[in-house]
């Protein structure tokens, strides 16, 4: 990532981040000005590109690093220690609603990159949110309970049947909340309705 190896202060680090967040969520990748980054960013263009080649290079660049951010967040609110798959579905859930609250810049960056379609970043986009989400689900469920699931069960396979029902289930909500702000967004409405998948997958592959 390239963000971690570059030796830039903290303080000018934070400046080009939170420029950028703002330009590329507001304008999308194709629209967005370097121009307009670096006076939002109170730096030059010399700067900007001292550290970063090009505008793609930085977009993708912030697009990993605040990915990676809010994967840490998440996991230093999670219980490591829970073992039910739904349980800890639940706590993500939970946790990221918490998450868009207090970063509402970074959720919009981050709704921003899920609907871009420029094909200069598009296979770049997808390559990296495969890498994440491969991380990402073998850290959440490598310690998952097997003894809930009923016998005859292939339980590797109806891990993977959930994941997918469960991350379709959170794209379609990130594309219903890119048309609105943060505090029209419904919490109570969203967990009933996921906790109504859950007790039709509990059904369907527990004891």
């Amino acid at each position: 990532m390239l963000f971690k190896t570059l030796n830039i202060d903290t303080e000018k680090e934070d400046r080009i981040i939170n420029a950028a967040t703002k330009v590329f969520a507001e304008n999308g990748y194709k629209r967005a000005s370097t121009n307009a980054i670096v006076k939002e960013a109170g730096i030059s263009k010399g700067i900007l590109f001292h550290y970063f080649k090009s505008k793609k290079e930085l977009y993708l660049s912030l697009y990993e690093h605040l990915s990676d951010m809010f994967a840490e967040k998440i996991y230093d609110r999670l219980d490591m220690e829970e073992r039910d798959i739904f349980e800890i579905i639940r706590q993500v859930s939970v946790i990221k609603f918490e998450l868009f609250s207090t970063y509402p810049d970074l959720i919009n960056f981050l709704n921003s990159v899920f609907h871009e379609s420029d094909p200069d970043v598009k296979d770049e986009i997808d390559k990296i949110r495969g890498t994440l989400t491969g991380s990402s689900f073998s850290k959440l469920f490598s310690n998952i309970d097997a003894g809930k699931f009923r016998e005859g069960i292939d339980v590797e396979k109806a891990i993977q049947v959930i994941y997918w029902t469960f991350e379709g289930f959170a794209n379609q909500q990130q594309a219903k909340a890119s048309s609105m702000s943060v505090a029209d967004i419904n919490k109570e409405d969203i967990l009933a309705e996921l906790d109504s998948y859950t007790e039709l997958l509990k059904k369907s592959f527990y004891k």
